[in-house]
């Protein structure tokens, strides 16, 4: 399943109705936990809103899709613009383990992101379980396949390549990876 090389790698499928997908990013991990925690940070990369700094606390996020690249949406996915969402921080020690619930087809899923020091950078994983079905599988890897490249180019202090364009790039390679 990981056909692509260096931080365009494909995700992997580690146990039923969950993905994981890991990135070598530039920086510190207290850089990189600050974009994953920070709304200012993390809405250049995935969405904006609240996120509780204790477990039981709340997350709030807002996509705004149309500010992480110049591409515009597919109509299949015009809707999601400005899409809120809600959950909850199940794990938080900074700077190194965040998880959180995620709506997943009306009932909850969980992502966790690790992130550990690699000399002068930081290895992320990123695991989603409890994913509702094998379609939910592909959507959610390759909606993290590619917000995580839009992470790695600000990182690199990059302007950021299409989301929507490798959305689809991807989408058509985790679909034939994960039976529908």
């Amino acid at each position: 399943m990981n056909e692509h090389v260096g931080n365009d790698r494909l995700g992997i499928v580690t146990a039923p109705r969950t993905v994981r997908i890991e990135r070598l990013l530039p920086g510190p991990v207290e850089r990189v936990w600050a974009y994953i925690t920070e709304s200012d940070k993390r809405k250049k990369w995935l969405a904006q809103g609240p996120m509780a700094n204790h477990v039981g606390g709340d997350v709030k996020l807002t996509f705004h899709h149309s500010q992480l690249s110049d591409e515009p949406a597919p109509a299949e996915f015009a809707t999601l613009e400005g899409a809120k969402q809600e959950g909850k921080v199940l794990r938080y020690e900074p700077p190194h383990v965040l998880s959180i619930t995620w709506p997943d087809g009306g009932q909850d899923s969980e992502v966790t992101f690790e992130l550990e020091p690699k000399g002068a950078s930081t290895l992320l994983r990123v695991t989603h379980t409890l994913l509702s079905s094998p379609k939910s599988m592909v959507m959610v890897a390759s909606g993290w396949h590619t917000h995580l490249g839009i992470l790695v180019d600000h990182l690199n202090g990059d302007t950021p390549s299409g989301f929507w364009g490798n959305f689809e790039r991807v989408r058509q390679e985790y679909s034939q990876i994960i039976a529908e």
